[in-house]
């Protein structure tokens, strides 16, 4: 599959409401090539491994140490000693294999992997990431593989609610959040929009829900669209 097939044009969705969680996931696992090697961040991105397709050839690789890893477990699959980076139950694929979170590490920062589907606080528009810490003083920071992601994987894909429960964006001019990497980012999966980012700024390829126009005067960010200004 070409991941930037959906770049062509800007489609609109409308009709309809915004994509719900695992519309979105099943958005992102279509712009995922045959054969990559992906690791799924913690969070909504797990749900993206649901939604590949058989025979997709996608390998999926997880922090705590596994190659292959299969969809979420359910009832009557569930071993206790099989889960993802999120201790989420998964299953395994034919092939797979195990081996020392440091080994795992060593894979994601030595750029052996495609792409990575994080979750985020803020993304800005220039494709900088703030995932690991509010900033508020009673936040808990949770860095984990992240930062390694962000800078080990080829591409960085990012999967989120475009704007928080009280209605703020979280695609922004600058991250007013703690980064955790600059200029990483390439592409944002949300309910709303689908974006392409980078020093160019934010490209909309696709809309859920929302024209074009309307989801401008949301957001504070400058946007452009792949068929037009």
């Amino acid at each position: 599959m070409n991941p930037t097939s959906s770049s062509l044009s800007l489609v609109e969705h409308l009709g309809r409401g915004p994509l719900t969680k695992h519309e979105m996931a099943a958005r992102v696992a279509r712009d995922i090539p045959h054969g990559s090697y992906v690791n799924l961040g913690i969070g909504q991105p797990t749900l993206v491994a649901d939604h590949l397709p058989e025979g997709a050839g996608v390998v999926l690789h997880t922090e705590n140490g596994m190659l292959n890893m299969g969809p979420a477990a359910q009832d009557g699959q569930i071993d206790p000693d099989l889960i993802n980076a999120g201790k989420i139950p998964v299953t395994e694929l034919p092939g797979a294999a195990y081996f020392h979170h440091a080994d795992s590490f060593a894979m994601m920062r030595g750029g052996h992997l495609d792409i990575c589907v994080l979750g985020a606080f803020q993304v800005s528009s220039g494709g900088d990431l703030a995932n690991w810490h509010t900033g508020a003083p009673d936040a808990i920071p949770a860095v984990g593989g992240a930062m390694d992601l962000a800078i080990g994987a080829k591409r960085v894909f990012v999967m989120m609610t475009l704007f928080t429960k009280q209605g703020v964006p979280k695609l922004v001019p600058e991250c007013t959040y703690p980064l955790t990497g600059i200029g990483c980012v390439d592409r944002i999966y949300t309910d709303f929009a689908t974006f392409q980012v980078g020093p160019g700024g934010a490209t909309v390829l696709e809309t859920f829900g929302i024209q074009y126009d309307d989801l401008a005067q949301r957001l504070e960010v400058a946007l452009s669209r792949v068929d037009g200004p």
